[in-house]
């Protein structure tokens, strides 16, 4: 391998892996490049196959996450999570590049009691999850020996996430009313491009699917309390509420666990606790904010 492409380097995964990969200090021999949706846009065949090289290996982080705007333009969600996926997969395999294709819990129904596996039955409930369906099933019908990786709850702490969006109403409000019945794994952006970058440099693992988040288990509830504190606000202040009183046009899934047991069976490094991820976010916004 001598060469990364990453689409969708405008987003915080995108943005994660390049400043990971420009921040190696020399120890590794591999070239990243960059690429945002303005710069390539992966629903254009005709530039896709451009862009990709023979022996290169492409991180596909371009996606369209407006999931609740999904429901009323679920065409619009599909040319760019359905069609874009799978131009990159025909570009792959017409010069021989390996695809590592980003996705989501949402391909599930959230109706399960333990951690979904990646052959776990898929039946996304919401047009974005069906959108990304469908981009796995158009990259892996193309480009078998692509690895889709699926993922949940990733945050940086900056922009406008979960993370994010607490900081600052514990700034704006007394209180916020967070739901507490929706359950998964909160993902720091950071330790997910790691573990990407590490399947990118590694062997195939032969496996098509594979499932990576930080480990642990939370509510948004219980998140929201953790962001607080580690703000040094009073927890308190974070309210519990019930996804019935917080309805949005999309649903959620109310259980978003993903087994990360065939990542660490392929070889691969499993990601650390949610907490200890979250501690390093909170300390990554306040020395930004110096």
């Amino acid at each position: 391998m001598a060469k990364i492409l990453v689409t969708g380097a405008g987003g915080q995964l995108g943005r994660q892996i390049l400043h990971l990969s420009n921040n190696s200090n020399g120890a590794s021999s591999v070239t990243t490049l960059g690429v945002t949706s303005a710069e390539l846009d992966i629903t254009d065949a005709r530039s896709v196959a451009d862009a990709v090289e023979p022996g290169m290996v492409v991180i596909n982080c371009a996606a369209y996450t407006a999931v609740d705007a999904a429901e009323s333009d679920e065409a619009t969600a599909s040319k760019v999570n359905a069609d874009g996926p799978e131009n990159l997969a025909i570009a792959c395999a017409r010069v021989g590049a390996r695809l590592v294709h980003v996705s989501t819990d949402y391909v599930f129904d959230g109706t399960a009691t333990s951690p979904y596996l990646p052959q776990s039955p898929t039946a996304p409930r919401s047009a974005y999850g069906r959108t990304k369906l469908a981009g796995e099933e158009a990259v892996l019908r193309v480009l078998p020996s692509a690895t889709v990786v699926r993922t949940a709850w990733v945050y940086t702490g900056t922009g406008s996430d979960f993370v994010s969006t607490m900081l600052r109403l514990e700034r704006e409000r007394d209180t916020v009313s967070v739901v507490n019945d929706q359950i998964g794994s909160p993902t720091y952006s950071r330790d997910l491009a790691s573990g990407l970058l590490e399947l990118a440099a590694s062997p195939s693992s032969g496996r098509p699917i594979l499932h990576l988040t930080n480990t642990g288990t939370a509510s948004w509830y219980e998140l929201a309390r953790a962001v607080f504190a580690g703000a040094g606000a009073d927890p308190e202040r974070v309210l519990a509420c019930s996804s019935a009183e917080f309805v949005r046009p999309a649903p959620r899934p109310s259980y978003s666990v993903l087994s990360a047991d065939a990542w660490t069976a392929a070889g691969l490094t499993p990601l650390r606790p949610w907490r200890a991820a979250l501690s390093d976010a909170l300390g990554e916004v306040r020395a930004g904010a110096r």
